[in-house]
């Protein structure tokens, strides 16, 4: 099993140089396999839109500061070397396709093939009409923006006609060397459904052992109607970092466990995840 690890939005400096560098340079020297910082564009001072990873329904970090994920992923691609360079996630719908398949494209190619795009819909209906995005239209835009996304990657003269796509025979350089992974998150059935018949990976979040079952089952299901091989999509879960949390997942056949960093300095992530390197990274770790 592979392990990833988001930064400490809710008790560190995230967006200062500073703590991205040291922060991408300790859990790489660690062993961690990959980065995964979050997106939000803005936070609206009040909100009605539940947010789905907690019982109360409110982000627990409403006043962070969330440096773009794939501008971040850049600045801490240029001291690391071997650090994947994922998002969790790209809110899809709020972005313009084209522009986001360059943006991936140009960080891939500097970062020497380095990057996984985790895309979601979005929860906040707040942040997309601040945006500028439909939110009601948002799971219909994000499958054609995966498939435009693709087109510009893999054509070397590209051409979409789609229902809120449309170019025809544009060139998009530099191109990635191969098709950017693309990871579709969310814990419900709909994403599921979509990272089996468009996702080279799945991001369940919120999904615990016991429910990943039910969700792999949805995934492997939507693959196979689409004419696509299930064991090639990749499974990646958030889980604690501990010994028992990720021999669960590994039994439960994960191919990547993420855990959460709340430690507020560099300082405090080197003590606490060398431990869980030491005692269960090496044990476990591949890729």
């Amino acid at each position: 099993m592979k392990f990833g690890i988001m930064p400490a939005y809710r008790n560190a400096p995230v967006a200062t140089p500073e703590y991205a560098v040291g922060f991408a340079r300790c859990v790489e020297s660690l062993g961690f396999e990959s980065v995964w910082p979050v997106e939000h564009v803005v936070m609206p001072a009040s909100y009605r839109s539940p947010y789905p990873y907690s019982a109360d329904g409110r982000m627990p970090i409403p006043d962070a500061a969330i440096p773009d994920p794939l501008v971040w992923n850049t600045f801490v691609a240029a001291v690391t070397q071997r650090l994947v360079l994922g998002t969790a996630m790209i809110i899809l719908p709020q972005r313009n396709p084209v522009v986001l398949a360059k943006i991936a494209a140009s960080l891939d190619v500097l970062s020497g093939g380095r990057t996984i795009l985790g895309v979601g819909l979005g929860w906040m209906r707040e942040e997309a009409i601040a945006v500028g995005t439909d939110f009601s239209a948002r799971g219909r835009r994000a499958d054609e923006y995966i498939e435009a996304m693709r087109a510009l990657w893999t054509q070397p003269v590209a051409s979409f006609h789609g229902e809120t796509v449309d170019f025809d025979e544009v060139k998009c350089n530099p191109r990635p060397t191969r098709p950017i992974p693309i990871h579709v998150g969310g814990h419900s059935a709909a994403a599921a459904r979509r990272a089996g018949r468009l996702g080279d990976g799945f991001l369940p979040i919120a999904a615990g052992p016991d429910e990943l079952a039910r969700l792999r089952a949805i995934v492997e299901d939507s693959a196979r109607r689409a004419g696509r091989d299930p064991s090639a999509i990749e499974i990646s879960c958030l889980g604690l970092p501990d010994e028992a949390s990720a021999k669960a997942y590994a039994d439960a056949g994960v191919d990547r466990m993420i855990v959460a960093s709340h430690e507020p300095d560099v300082e405090g992530v080197e003590r606490a995840m060398g431990a869980f390197s030491e005692k269960v990274i090496g044990k476990l770790a591949r890729g």
